[in-house]
């Protein structure tokens, strides 16, 4: 058997060089005669390790990848330098890559098939556990499945972190001649990638679990709503949609259980408001991508007025791994309400940058040191948010609460999508308080008038009180405003803009102060 040699085939991965390193190491291998197997496979997420190179070899009759990394194409002369494959004791050698402690430190469920095999390898996703959880599925009766999933404790990867067993049970008893399954991978928040690297490096995961869905609620079709700046993602998804009807998971008689479902890849509309499950469908049926008003919810009247299962790829993702090995495996891991792991995704100043698999209940401080290894720059960490831009901004006092929804609830904080940017001592609130408000300004669908026009208001105020404009009278003023940004708009685009703001006048007592430097007043030396 061929040596295999792994590089990334996942967009990280390939804006930090991987495509010209897996040329340059085709090429020695040519050069040396080196019998070995380049495979592009996923990316595992430890993304400040990209290029990330594995190289498979034969320990004790069993196979073990040895990570080197990260690697550029000018280290391709070095790995191969002794005309045979590189080893341990090469300076870029990062050990067995299941120990690197990054990887090891994790609890992985939804993402441990990830950066395993080649994303399309469809027998390879199958002898990796793939459609276990569907063949499982298909032997159950509707009802059953609907109890699993609520005995998981599985709630929406999202803002509302709504409990998806109830959505699976509404969907299931409304009454309907048709209904859909709909994934929201319109992924917005800043700092987040989980959904794009999933489908990227295990694109067939998240079509299982939407035939699950589908045969589970009786809908025969679903939707992809894919980000339309996921170029990658895009032609991954729609190459594994044709392997899947071609192997039997979709079509019209899956896994010859006679039952049928179809998947559609619908691009996003480049809008971040569209992420919002009812602006989205707005958009899936060709209209200007605009909130809806509830009620009727979705699950009731949604896609083209029939009944609608809606979630993210999170969501749905974990979906299989409840079906495969069980409700009461999967909650196990949690803490309080918030059951099963959570893709938490470190960005922003950090050293070391990517995903991080854990349970609820870690607590911040230790995707910060243990995994993130502090700020990239080298200073003091200032600020965290969570939770993508409508998220809070923690200082230090709070990074010792445990990651999970209640907790982050009662402190004025969300986990959403699992977002973490990280930001140093150098970091302007002032500048970031004016930015959730410009934010909300620029995204806002414009139907309800709170968000439309109180954000831009909100924007104003702030930039005087950056100024020193009467910081008494217009804090006043914007504390208002934020109460009818909360209380009156439609959806939460605006009903939480007001929590980062919020967030960084409680805990940083000088911010707004109109006394703030910025960045670029700064001295970089200091």
């Amino acid at each position: 058997m061929s040596a295999r040699i792994y590089v990334p085939n996942e967009t990280t991965a390939c804006s930090l060089g991987a495509d010209a390193v897996a040329v340059a190491i085709e090429r020695q291998l040519g050069n040396h005669r080196i019998q070995a197997d380049v495979i592009r496979n996923g990316s595992r997420g430890a993304f400040y390790l990209e290029p990330l190179v594995e190289v498979e070899r034969e320990v004790q009759g069993k196979p073990q990848r040895i990570g080197f990394g990260p690697v550029s194409p000018a280290d391709a002369d070095s790995l191969f330098e002794n005309a045979s494959l590189p080893g341990v004791d090469h300076p870029l050698s990062l050990g067995p890559v299941d120990e690197i402690p990054f990887l090891a430190d994790q609890t992985r469920v939804t993402f441990a098939r990830v950066g395993e095999s080649a994303p399309l390898d469809f027998v390879a996703y199958r002898n990796m556990g793939g459609l276990l959880a569907l063949k499982r599925a298909l032997a159950m009766e509707s009802g059953e499945i609907v109890r699993e999933i609520e005995d998981s404790g599985l709630r929406g990867r999202g803002g509302a972190a709504f409990p998806a067993g109830i959505k699976w049970r509404s969907v299931l008893e409304a009454p309907g001649d048709e209904k859909y399954i709909v994934c929201n991978a319109d992924e917005g928040d800043s700092g987040t990638f989980a959904d794009r690297l999933l489908m990227e490096s295990d694109p067939f995961q998240l079509l299982e679990a939407m035939v699950i869905a589908g045969v589970t609620v009786g809908a025969t079709r679903g939707f992809i709503y894919l980000r339309a700046e996921y170029p990658k993602a895009h032609d991954f998804l729609r190459q594994a949609i044709e392997q899947a009807h071609a192997s039997g998971l979709l079509g019209d008689n899956i896994l010859n259980s006679g039952k049928s479902f179809e998947v559609i890849l619908r691009l996003a509309a480049g809008s971040y408001i569209c992420g919002e499950e009812t602006a989205m469908l707005e958009s899936i049926e060709g209209k200007r991508g605009m909130v809806r008003k509830k009620p009727p919810l979705p699950a009731l009247s949604g896609l083209f007025g029939k009944p609608t299962l809606v979630h993210n790829v999170l969501t749905l993702a974990a979906v299989t791994s409840i079906l495969a090995d069980g409700s009461q495996q999967y909650a196990a891991h949690g803490a309080g309400r918030s059951r099963g792991t959570m893709p938490f995704q470190l960005a922003g100043n950090i050293a070391r940058g990517g995903l991080i698999e854990m349970p609820f209940g870690v607590p911040l401080e230790t995707l910060l040191t243990q995994f993130g290894g502090g700020s990239y720059s080298g200073r003091p960490l200032k600020a965290v948010q969570v939770g993508g831009p409508l998220g809070a901004y923690l200082p230090s006092g709070k990074w010792d609460l445990p990651l999970e929804y209640e907790t982050y609830a009662s402190a004025g904080a969300m986990l959403g999508h699992g977002g973490v940017v990280a930001f140093d001592d150098t970091v302007d609130l002032d500048e970031q308080a004016e930015f959730a408000m410009r934010f909300c300004a620029l995204e806002s669908c414009g139907k309800c008038t709170p968000c439309r026009i109180g954000s831009k208001r909100g924007e104003e105020l702030i930039q005087r009180m950056r100024r020193g404009e009467d910081r008494a009278s217009n804090l006043v003023l914007l504390e208002d405003l934020m109460e009818t940004l909360e209380l009156g708009s439609l959806c939460a685009l605006g009903g939480l803009t007001p929590m980062p703001i919020r967030s960084i006048l409680e805990g940083f007592p000088d911010a707004l102060s109109g006394a703030g430097e910025s960045i670029q007043e700064m001295d970089p030396g200091t």
